[in-house]
């Protein structure tokens, strides 16, 4: 009798995943935490006013005191900051990962099957768009390649991690006081209306202590999360575009997972008073050119050049999940 005790309170995460995911009936969203829509439970704001960093702009980020961060009173660690980009930073993010990130030498579960060179030039070829192959791209990698059998990092299985995403996360990551985080691996997913993530946790990295960053664009996600163990109940966290969930501390290692993607009530990229062209104000930054960069975020101002990825995050999100593998005395997994 006690064995079946314990498998019943094994399936409190999945119990909860299943009723998440359900199509018929639709789930009840009244349990589930809303920051957006002032629905918030066992949430407490901690957002202080702070001197800023003078890349926010820049990177498509709001200044640090329009910045909404919570912490949750289950979750020790668990942070979320509500949407701090620009309609103009969120096309920037959101064209980044579909147009550069799925591109070589990074990979993707695609190689599998065939190498492809440029994911969103090979879909748009021909000005036909593919959509069987575009819907083929379920995630990417970045910097340290996750290894999805082994869960195993290694030095050969690496490449340059993107700068401007270095410099994105080494803002997010000083405004929480993780001062010597390092960005070094991430990975990319995509999610279609009725895609899923299982229940996991994070723990191929070397430094276990380090915070996990994620990035959220495009329709929104239930999110769970739980305890180290899957006989946690979970709580269920709506993510909207925008939105940056921090795992850290006691999160760093709970069981979490996506058990919906549902249909956003907005579209936060598309706020054309927001659509504001940067200017070149020397800001100083640790990883990129700062002109070619403006360059490079201003040309998403234009509606006509930005409305194939429109049309990409209308219908689908993009999660990107950053984290630093090595410890802080590490160059490389090898010494």
């Amino acid at each position: 009798m006690k064995r079946n005790l314990d498998i019943k309170s094994e399936d409190n995460f999945m119990k909860r995943f299943k009723y998440y995911k359900s199509n018929k009936p639709e789930p009840s969203l009244d349990k589930v935490v809303r920051i957006q829509y002032n629905v918030p439970i066992e949430v407490n704001n901690i957002s202080n006013i702070i001197e800023d960093d003078s890349r926010t702009k820049l990177l498509g980020l709001r200044n640090f005191t329009d910045w909404k961060t919570y912490t949750f009173n289950k979750h020790s660690g668990l942070f979320l900051i509500a949407n701090p980009f620009t309609s103009l930073g969120q096309r920037l993010w959101i064209r980044k990962c579909l147009e550069d990130y799925p591109r070589k030498p990074n990979k993707t579960n695609i190689d599998i099957e065939k190498h492809i060179e440029d994911w969103w030039r090979e879909i748009h070829k021909n000005d036909e768009l593919d959509r069987k192959l575009q819907k083929k791209l379920r995630w990417t990698t970045l910097g340290y390649h996750h290894n999805w059998d082994t869960k195993v990092y290694c030095e050969k299985n690496r490449n340059v991690f993107p700068l401007e995403l270095a410099e994105l996360c080494d803002v997010v990551s000083q405004y929480l006081g993780y001062i010597h985080f390092k960005a070094q691996a991430a990975i990319v997913n995509y999610y279609h209306m009725g895609s899923t993530l299982s229940a996991h946790t994070d723990h191929s990295e070397v430094n276990l202590e380090a915070p996990l960053l994620s990035f959220s664009f495009g329709q929104s996600a239930i999110f769970l999360i739980g305890g180290q163990e899957k006989s946690y109940e979970p709580s269920a966290i709506l993510l909207n575009s925008g939105d940056i969930l921090v795992m850290s501390k006691e999160a760093r290692l709970c069981y979490h997972a996506v058990p919906k993607i549902l249909q956003a009530s907005n579209q936060p990229w598309n706020n054309y008073e927001e659509l504001i062209q940067i200017a070149d104000n020397d800001v100083k930054t640790k990883y990129i050119n700062d002109e070619t960069f403006i360059n490079e975020i201003n040309r998403n101002a234009d509606n006509k050049e930005w409305s194939q990825f429109s049309s990409y995050v209308e219908k689908s999100r993009i999660n990107v999940n950053v984290r630093q593998v090595l410890m802080e005395n590490q160059d490389r997994l090898d010494n």
